[in-house]
């Protein structure tokens, strides 16, 4: 394994993790946004009214995206797998 492989590879697993991890962290900061947003209009500045809108939030887009995020890590475990059989 040279090191262009080893860039390849690291550059796969960075876009996989991106991809993968992408629509939880874009629900979380949306609804981060929306809450603040509502507390800067209302006032009100407590610390865990963020918590409990950004956990529903997430564990819906999680329990939707899920299939795709597997597909995304599946997709990278094969071909570092293939990789491996093939001997790089």
């Amino acid at each position: 394994m040279n090191e262009a492989d080893a860039l390849d590879i690291v550059q796969y697993a960075i876009w996989t993790v991106l991809t993968a991890s992408g629509p939880a962290v874009a629900a979380a900061m949306l609804v981060g946004v929306g809450i603040a947003l509502v507390q800067a209009l209302t006032q009100i500045q407590e610390i865990t009214l963020t918590f409990v809108p950004k956990i529903v939030a997430i564990m819906l887009v999680v329990a939707l995206t899920g299939p795709f995020m597997g597909a995304q890590i599946s997709s990278f475990a094969n071909v570092i797998f293939e990789r491996i059989e093939h001997g790089f």
